[in-house]
């Protein structure tokens, strides 16, 4: 497989990008990676790697650029040409910690959508307390959504599931205020009813305080609504992470108890690190492109890339064109 990576994008580039993509490399022996930056400070972190290989650009897009000017007046970034490798044939993925709106411009513009898709959706693998984690479509890549988005999302959710994670009948849930079917605003009440006729193992809604425990394999919702949910999951768990850490070494009692207790907080840490999830794809385009965290470490980063290769194997992309093609008709959207 051929990864093509924006070496200049995330707060921590390139130093954790790189050092990523190499642990990576050591894991998958038929991977190649094209890093796509400033050559001058890639190189230095580099050890030798016959399947590597870097195009230079010192241009970059940073997260203060408006998205949709940016990938038009910049078009030899990192981040668009990271992108332009995949519409070339290049690459068989790409994957960028940059600036989402951007990434999401480009590759709308540069890749494309498929077919079927009217909106692509921006989708991570959020933490649960039983580790498996569940799938939120969507967290940002299209604010106003209507009732054939977000049916769109059910259906591109399931397959991924299906293909990534192993899961044969994942459970789909519709993220609103309450559980009752006639709750919520006119858009979740309309796909409400649809899913309740679909053929997917729709769940019903789900509150947004049940979604840690699992409640179902894959959520959907507005961009807006999942931006929100995805925010204050990540708050609240660095907080309580940093609430633990200053109690636990407060004292020299609670020190001794932190030292008793280490392996018990390292796999609670374990099951609610966003690190371990890898991006959020960008589902709905015409070829794999990930959203790596802007924060991303050597970790998250790999596991962005492990993710990214399992999408090619798999065939998430053509698997999920198939799905959009059997989807029923949908009727005109509220207006």
């Amino acid at each position: 497989m051929r990864l093509a990576v924006d070496a200049m994008g995330g707060d921590h580039a390139p130093e954790s990008i790189v050092k990523g993509c190499e642990k990576a490399l050591e894991v998958y022996e038929d991977l190649h990676i094209i890093f796509v930056g400033d050559k001058e400070k890639i190189t230095p972190l580099l050890t030798k790697n016959e399947r590597v290989e870097i195009i230079h650009t010192d241009v970059v897009i940073t997260g203060e650029d408006s998205p949709v000017r940016a990938v038009r007046r910049k078009k030899n970034s990192s981040l668009v040409l990271t992108v332009q490798q995949v519409k070339e044939g290049q690459a068989d993925a790409a994957i960028s910690a940059g600036n989402t709106g951007a990434l999401m411009t480009a590759g709308l513009l540069v890749v494309g959508r498929m077919k079927g898709i009217e909106r692509p959706a921006l989708s991570p693998m959020l933490p649960t307390k039983n580790g498996d984690g569940f799938l939120l479509l969507d967290v940002g890549a299209n604010m106003d959504a209507k009732p054939s988005h977000l049916i769109q999302y059910a259906y591109m959710g399931d397959v991924y599931m299906k293909k990534v994670r192993g899961i044969d009948n994942p459970r789909i849930g519709l993220l609103n205020v309450g559980s009752e079917a006639g709750k919520g605003t006119d858009l979740t009440k309309h796909v409400f009813a649809r899913l309740s006729e679909s053929s997917l193992n729709f769940v019903g809604n789900v509150e947004a305080r049940e979604l840690l425990d699992g409640a179902a394999d894959v959520v959907i919702c507005d961009g807006f609504s999942g931006n929100l949910v995805l925010k204050s999951i990540e708050g609240t768990a660095l907080s309580l992470f940093s609430i633990l850490k200053d109690e636990l070494t407060s004292s020299l009692k609670n020190k001794l108890a932190a030292g008793v207790l280490k392996p018990s907080f390292k796999k609670v840490k374990e099951k609610m690190d966003y690190s371990e999830y890898g991006g959020a794809g960008l589902f709905g385009l015409q070829a794999p492109v990930i959203k790596a965290h802007g924060s991303s470490d050597e970790q998250a980063f790999f596991s962005a890339v492990k993710q990214a290769k399992t999408m090619y194997e798999q065939n998430v992309t053509e698997t999920i064109k198939k799905a959009v093609e059997l989807m029923p008709a949908q009727e005109e959207d509220y207006s």
